[in-house]
């Protein structure tokens, strides 16, 4: 069956702008142009435009996903399985956040009792999950099913007081490298004390820091699309920032160690 552009826009909820958009850009293209000018989707379209949105949903950007589908080895049944796998894992994170907040609630009603610990059991293992989804396979196979087994257990093991000062660590992290990304000098002291507060969050999940380890981490955020993505997103150019900084700071032993 084959659909104009409009009933394939209504049919799917996708505007017929992002239609075209992906169109213009060989994301999507359709099966012909009609003698009215008009954009004519055929079955595979619709597979490959139920295949974006997939990725989508899973927080892929177009330009990797453009990557994904045009690849002569693509397996859209294995991309579907490892879609429904995906899904089936976002559903456990949100069934275990469900139930904190359910217990929260009837806590806050005095109907229940709920520890400290249960608090953050949901946000604890949606860390762990979210980590395993979008690095588990190449952070195992550079560093060790031992030493990532033994950071999951850490994380899970985490006390609640401990999970509250990490998170503001994070933000006062975050907070800092934006201040120091803004001078634009990575030697400055804004950028350096960025570095520590990095230094002192990785602490906490990496009993074995080192010198060597902290650079490798600033060159994967350059190298590696997902982390440049997380660091530009304020501002294109944040990742290498941090990058020089990190290294900047690395040259300094007592700071380093």
């Amino acid at each position: 069956m084959e659909y104009a552009i409009n009933k394939l826009s209504k049919m799917t909820d996708v505007s017929t702008r992002t239609l075209r958009y992906y169109d213009e850009i060989d994301l999507l293209k359709p099966a012909r142009i009609n003698s009215s000018g008009y954009r004519i989707y055929g079955q595979e379209e619709i597979d490959t435009l139920q295949q974006i949105l997939f990725f989508r949903e899973l927080g892929f950007d177009l330009e990797r996903i453009k990557e994904i589908i045009s690849d002569t080895d693509f397996n859209r049944e294995k991309a579907l399985s490892d879609h429904l796998s995906a899904l089936l894992k976002k559903r456990e994170q949100l069934n275990m956040l469900i139930n904190t907040v359910t217990k929260t609630l009837g806590a806050a009603k005095g109907e229940m009792i709920m520890t400290d610990k249960e608090k953050f059991e949901g946000f604890k293992q949606k860390l762990i999950d979210d980590n395993e989804q979008k690095y588990g396979a190449e952070i195992r196979k550079k560093y060790g099913e031992d030493a990532i087994n033994a950071l999951n257990a850490k994380l899970k093991g985490i006390l609640p007081e401990q999970y509250a000062e990490i998170e503001k660590l994070s933000l006062e992290m975050e907070d800092t490298f934006k201040a120091a990304f803004e001078t634009g000098d990575p030697t400055g002291t804004l950028a350096q004390k960025a570095c520590e507060l990095h230094k002192e969050w990785l602490c906490f999940f990496n009993d074995k820091y080192s010198k060597e380890y902290r650079k490798g981490l600033g060159e994967m955020y350059v190298a590696d699309e997902r982390f440049t993505a997380y660091y530009d997103k304020n501002a294109v150019g944040c990742a290498k920032f941090f990058r020089d900084a990190i290294n900047i700071y690395c040259y300094n032993k007592s700071n380093a160690e």
